[in-house]
C-alpha cells in the first residue's frame, strides 16, 4: 500500500497517496508530472521523484487552482484491537427478501460475496478478496461490503443493489478513484448511496472536487469515522452528505466520531450480517464499526424511498427519533 503520513497541522495527521496530486489545471504542474489523467471534475497528476505534493499544493492555491494531495479513504469498521474489534463468526440470521421495488441503493466498498442474498447482484468485477496475500487469515477488511450489503438488505428488503468495488480487501482506497467512481455511476439511476468509508484532510478543507461529484446523487450517506473526535471526518461531513455516528445501546460508541457535523446515529456494536467464507466463517459475522451504523441509516432511507422521493426520506428519517447531542438523531434498526 502506497501511503504517507503527514501533518500539516499539529496533531492533525492524514494519510496520502506520495506523489500524488488532484488539481483542475494539469497544464500548471506539466514540468512536473509523469502523467495526467481525469479524474471526475478535475485530473489526477502523478508526480516526477522529488517533487512535494504539499509544497507544490499551495503554489497551485497561491495561483488560484484547485489543488489537493490525493488522500486515502479507510472503510470504518473496528479492527484495531480491543473487544469486538474484529469480525467473529456468527450463525445465520433470517433474511425475507421481500418484494421487488423500484429503488436502487449505491454500495462503493471492497465488494460482494457470492451469498445467497446477495447473488441477484454479484458479479465478477465486483467479487470480494478475502486473502490477497495468500497468508490463510481473512485481510483486514475483507467482508466489509458483503456485510453492508446485508444489513442494507435487512432494512430494506426488496430494493435493488448497484455494487461498485472501490476499496481493496484492506479497505483502502483513495480521492483520485472515487472520483472517478462517482463520474462513472452519475448517470445511473441511484437513489441512495451508501459510503462506509472516509478521512482527515490535510489542511481539514473539504476533498477537492467531491462535494461538486456527490451532487449528482440525490442522497449520499456516509460514516462519521471510528476516530472518537469531532475532527471533520470526508465526505460525511460534507454540506448536503448525511453523516452517521454509532452507539452502543443508547449512548455514543466510544470510537465513534462526533460533532455538530454528524446528523443520524445507529447501533454500530454487535450487528449481525452477512459474510464471506472463509475458514471459521460461513457466510455470517458479527462485526463494530460507523461503517455498519451508516448502513442501518441507509436502509432506512431507502425503505422509505417506496414512497417518497428520497430526499423527503432523509427529511423523514431525521425528523423523528431522539435526537442525541453531536451525534444526531437516532435511527432504530428495523430487523
Amino acid at each position: 500500500m502506497r501511503a504517507r503520513l503527514v501533518e500539516h497541522l499539529p496533531d492533525r495527521p492524514a494519510l496520502i497517496r506520495p506523489g500524488e496530486l488532484l488539481t483542475s489545471a494539469p497544464a500548471a504542474v506539466s514540468r512536473w508530472a509523469d502523467d495526467a489523467a481525469p479524474a471526475g471534475p478535475l485530473h489526477h497528476v502523478r508526480l516526477s521523484p522529488g517533487v512535494d505534493v504539499l509544497d507544490l499544493t499551495a503554489t497551485l492555491r497561491d495561483g488560484g487552482h484547485v489543488a489537493s494531495p490525493n488522500h486515502l479513504i479507510v472503510g470504518q469498521p473496528l479492527y484495531f484491537g480491543g473487544p469486538g474489534s474484529r469480525p467473529t463468526p456468527a450463525p445465520a440470521v433470517p433474511y425475507e427478501k421481500g418484494d421487488a421495488c423500484d429503488v436502487t441503493v449505491g454500495v462503493l466498498d471492497t465488494g460482494l460475496a457470492p451469498h445467497p442474498w446477495l447473488l441477484d447482484w454479484y458479479r465478477d468485477d465486483v467479487a470480494e478478496t478475502p486473502d490477497a496475500d495468500r497468508d490463510g487469515a481473512l485481510d483486514e477488511q475483507a467482508g466489509h461490503g458483503t456485510f453492508v450489503a446485508g444489513l442494507i438488505l435487512r432494512q430494506a428488503p426488496g430494493v435493488r443493489l448497484r455494487a461498485l468495488r472501490l476499496l481493496d480487501s484492506h479497505g483502502v482506497g483513495d480521492e483520485a478513484a472515487l472520483l472517478r467512481a462517482l463520474a462513472g455511476l452519475r448517470h445511473d439511476r441511484i437513489d441512495v448511496l451508501n459510503l462506509s468509508f472516509g478521512g482527515h484532510t490535510f489542511d481539514d478543507r473539504p476533498p477537492v472536487g467531491l462535494e461538486d461529484a456527490l451532487s449528482a446523487f440525490p442522497v449520499a450517506v456516509a460514516c462519521a469515522g471510528n476516530t472518537g473526535s469531532a475532527r471533520p471526518f470526508w465526505p460525511a461531513a460534507l454540506p448536503g452528505v448525511l453523516a452517521v455516528g454509532a452507539l452502543d445501546g443508547d449512548a455514543r460508541a466510544d470510537f465513534s466520531a462526533h460533532g455538530p457535523w454528524v446528523d443520524a446515529c445507529a447501533e454500530g456494536v454487535g450487528l449481525t450480517s452477512s459474510f464471506v467464507e472463509h475458514s471459521a466463517f460461513h457466510g455470517y459475522a458479527a462485526w463494530s464499526g460507523t461503517s455498519f451504523a451508516t448502513a442501518i441509516v441507509t436502509g432506512a432511507v431507502a425503505r422509505l424511498c417506496r414512497d417518497m422521493p428520497p430526499r423527503d426520506a432523509v427529511r423523514h428519517v431525521l425528523a423523528g427519533g431522539r435526537r442525541i447531542p453531536d451525534l444526531g438523531v437516532m435511527v432504530t434498526q428495523d430487523r
